[in-house]
């Protein structure tokens, strides 16, 4: 009996039509990772196929509109540098405004592709596969969009890698190393460093293919390069593979790091508010759940446009769903501590800040993000709605409106109303920061739709190990 027979067999025993089949050894068919039962072949020719295409007017129109996004973006923050941050509607009271709200907001959306790159590869899960090529993609270009506003903030950008790269010198001025903004510099560049090496790493097979399959010269001289001689060879496989791991092992700490550390800039202070200790884990879950949505927003696009239906399946989005629904019931929990934590405090400020958060200026707020992240999610309890396209676009979009208003209602609620009533204001943002904000939208989703023309999106070396009947199977004798 050959190995098709015997998978014959065992698909007939679970419809019930042998009951012969060993119990010790019987299989559970599960949903499958890859429809249609395409060959090894078939795959490399629809995946590499795709930036070898043609790009259609859809793509070139979208392209077009974000591309203008990112243009009129970088005019404004030209035209914030040439002219001081005093034209961001920054107060006495918020000193921080939209531009940090920013920043953490981007950071958060990076950290899914090192989530679902490195720790389900650590603990072998599968679906993985499908999706993880255009999550570390959209990690490196999201803390690209983070880095702009820390460093548009400063006033004088010319000068920060000056002043904050911790180097050995000999000025009278060091760099505080006590200050958590200087740990965003070493937790940040070590993230997005790992990540671009991670990324790549796990490209080097596929740009090979690539470098066989494309017929322009000039392309495929680029591919050799960066394919960095790969030939396929066992001795070449083996090396990937040991610093794939190695890469995956460094890139697991640093999910937790990251967006600690950079919780750190408010746990660190003294403002009623911010200093709290759940800051770090709330922080952490917080970052996880806006990635997951961003990955979401585009893999549901990318798997109409581009026709990836095949391989990013709905078992993948309806596991991307159940961590969306248990991370924002995580985010919820923290919603729900943090007054806990003021009312048992005892603290009048603190209690006074949390209750002007649900009551105050800023309450509109402060229930769009209650409303975005922790009641719509409860609708993923519901297996049909974790697999309705529709429901999870929309539920994406809203996801990552909720956590923006989460960053923005924790700074500005926490600053708008200090210890001094004389100095209460109210913070409004300016056109230079909404339209710097929508230029990082277009430089993010510009970088995306160029990776996805000249780069497998997903990795074809991984998919082809998902195939049923990739793996070798043991069955008895009987």
């Amino acid at each position: 009996m050959n190995v098709n027979d015997t998978m014959n067999e065992t698909k007939s025993s679970v419809n019930g039509t042998n009951s012969l089949m060993p119990s010790a050894h019987e299989e559970v068919f599960r949903e499958q990772l890859i429809l249609g039962n395409p060959t090894l072949h078939e795959i490399t020719e629809k995946i590499a196929s795709i930036p070898t295409l043609t790009p259609n007017l859809k793509f070139l129109v979208t392209l077009f509109v974000f591309a203008s996004m990112a243009l009129w973006g970088l005019f404004c923050m030209g035209y914030t540098i040439a002219t001081g941050i005093g034209v961001w509607g920054l107060n006495n009271p918020v000193g921080w405004g939209w531009d940090i709200t920013n920043f953490v907001f981007w950071i958060g959306i990076g950290h899914a592709g090192t989530l679902i790159s490195a720790i389900l590869f650590l603990f072998r899960q599968k679906w993985r596969t499908a999706i993880n090529r255009s999550a570390e993609a959209m990690t490196l270009f999201a803390v690209l969009c983070a880095l702009i506003f820390p460093l548009l903030h400063t006033g004088r950008p010319w000068l920060a890698f000056y002043w904050l790269t911790p180097y050995p010198n000999q000025m009278q001025m060091w760099v505080n190393f006590r200050s958590p903004l200087v740990w965003d510099v070493f937790a940040v560049s070590t993230y997005g460093t790992v990540s671009l090496l991670f990324w790549y790493i796990g490209l080097v097979p596929d740009l090979a293919t690539m470098r066989n399959y494309v017929k322009s010269k000039f392309a495929s001289k680029i591919y050799t390069a960066f394919s960095l001689g790969w030939t396929g060879s066992v001795r070449h496989w083996h090396t990937y593979e040991v610093a794939y791991m190695i890469l995956a092992g460094i890139s697991t700490p640093l999910v937790l790091s990251v967006h600690t550390v950079v919780s750190m800039d408010f746990a660190t202070s003294v403002l009623p508010g911010w200093h709290t200790t759940i800051f770090p884990p709330y922080f952490v879950a917080g970052a996880i759940f806006s990635g997951f949505a961003m990955v979401m927003t585009l893999l549901v696009i990318a798997r109409e446009v581009v026709d990836l239906k095949s391989f990013i399946t709905l078992k993948h989005l309806d596991n991307m769903n159940k961590i969306i629904l248990a991370t924002g019931m995580m985010v919820g929990y923290a919603y729900a501590m943090e007054f806990f934590m003021a009312w048992y405090s005892g603290n009048p400020y603190e209690s006074s800040v949390f209750i002007n958060r649900a009551t105050g200026d800023y309450a509109w707020a402060y229930w769009t993000m209650v409303s975005c992240n922790v009641i719509s999610p409860q609708i993923y309890w519901f297996k049909k709605m974790r697999r309705s396209i529709p429901v999870m676009f929309v539920m994406s979009i809203f996801v990552n409106i909720g956590m923006w208003f989460e960053r923005f209602t924790i700074i500005s609620t926490s600053l708008h109303h200090d210890y001094l009533p004389a100095s209460w204001g109210y913070y409004s943002p300016t056109w230079v920061e909404i339209s710097i904000f929508t230029g990082t939208i277009g430089i993010f989703f510009t970088l995306f739709l160029i990776f996805a023309k000249f780069v497998p999106m997903i990795a074809i070396a991984e998919i082809k190990s998902v195939l049923p009947g990739s793996q070798p199977k043991h069955h008895d004798n009987h």
